[in-house]
């Protein structure tokens, strides 16, 4: 059974998806490939209370990993990419290379970039965390301004370099 529900968040209203009980979207109001609301199932309010409690809690700054059942629908590469998303921790990032090196090394970059952009569980699946080469934020399907929020938020020392001229 797939249903969907709308909490708030400093960063706007976020629509969580499930699928038999397990989270399978999260998407800002912005997001460049938010599914139809059709598409996500029937409105409840029921049986995301857990997933809004570890979101307000990361948003709050108290929670650094998220512990949910996740069914992200996806192929088998995007499934692998996802899964190296959640391994990157809290307040730190990686080049589209370096996950690339995961991978089979950084020619499978462009491949990485386009499962992180599939990604259909933001914030949770942290593929915010993921910048560019030069350490420039690059492709973030909520909008970078939203990005930048959410690696201020886990680092407010991020940039790492931050110097004014």
């Amino acid at each position: 059974m797939r249903t969907y529900s709308v909490v708030d968040s400093p960063l706007g209203p976020l629509t969580l998806a499930a699928r038999d009980g397990a989270l399978s979207g999260l998407y800002l109001t912005r997001h460049k490939r938010r599914p139809d609301l059709a598409e996500l199932g029937s409105y409840t309010t029921q049986g995301f209370d857990e997933a809004a409690r570890q979101l307000e809690e990361y948003f709050a700054g108290d929670r650094r990993t998220f512990d949910l059942p996740l069914a992200p629908a996806g192929n088998a590469f995007a499934q692998r990419v996802w899964q190296q998303l959640q391994l990157i921790p809290y307040g730190q990032t990686r080049s589209y290379g370096e996950l690339a090196e995961e991978f089979g090394g950084r020619g499978f970059a462009q491949a990485v970039g386009a499962a992180n952009g599939r990604n259909p569980l933001c914030i949770v699946v942290p593929c915010h965390r993921v910048i560019g080469a030069d350490g420039r934020l690059v492709g973030y399907a909520g909008g970078l301004d939203r990005k930048e929020f959410l690696l201020r938020l886990e680092n407010p020392a991020w940039p790492p370099n931050d110097t004014l001229f």
